[in-house]
């Protein structure tokens, strides 16, 4: 693991602006090795849908990427879920959170694609703590994430996808989107959950 993922720097980031942009995040090694196993599962993208569990639907005006959602069949990912985990120690013993796990799905976006402006939690009704986005490849041209100032709609930072570069920001806090790509764009999206259980029954990811 990189010693970008414990640097003060960025955990002093997240305490003062709710995220991060941490460059070069994974090895080179490693952006390449989930990048293959992308075009190895290519074929088992679906389209990506709105919602959770029994309110999930597809509408391609609000998003049009496809998703793979990680299920441990390579050793690229096993590694990605390992070094998330440690992330989640660091920011539990950071921040005094109680991060319980971390989901994530491969995305492509291809050209053309979009995914309109939106929170990946809403307050009090979500238990998404942390999103994460980690750029395996560098597109020509579009597909940059933007994300919006609190209760604004006003910029607050655009961000460019850049192989190995990790952006980690507030779910609940902070609107953003993906503007339209130019060409293929892939990342990793994951999302670091509290466990929102009832009678001690665990809440399921997605």
């Amino acid at each position: 693991m990189n010693a970008h993922f414990i640097s003060e720097i960025y955990l002093d980031d997240i305490e003062s602006r709710g995220y991060t942009i941490i460059n070069n995040a994974l090895s080179k090694s490693l952006t390449a090795k989930l990048m293959l196993d992308c075009y190895r599962i290519n074929p088992e993208f679906s389209v990506a849908g709105i919602g959770r569990k029994h309110d999930l639907h597809v509408n391609k005006t609000v998003r049009k990427d496809k998703t793979f959602w990680f299920d441990d069949s390579s050793q690229a990912q096993l590694d990605y879920l390992a070094l998330m985990a440690k992330m989640r120690v660091v920011l539990n013993r950071s921040f005094f959170l109680g991060l319980f796990d971390y989901e994530c799905h491969y995305a492509k976006y291809q050209q053309g694609d979009f995914y309109k402006k939106h929170y990946d939690a809403f307050k009090g009704r979500s238990n998404r703590v942390f999103t994460t986005v980690f750029y395996l490849n560098t597109p020509d041209s579009g597909g940059e994430l933007i994300i919006y100032k609190p209760k604004s709609k006003q910029v607050e930072v655009c961000i460019k996808p850049q192989a190995g570069t990790l952006v980690m920001f507030e779910s609940e806090r902070f609107m953003h989107e993906v503007s339209p790509a130019g060409d293929d764009r892939y990342s990793i999206a994951g999302w670091f959950r509290m466990n929102a259980s009832i009678s001690g029954v665990i809440d399921p990811p997605r």
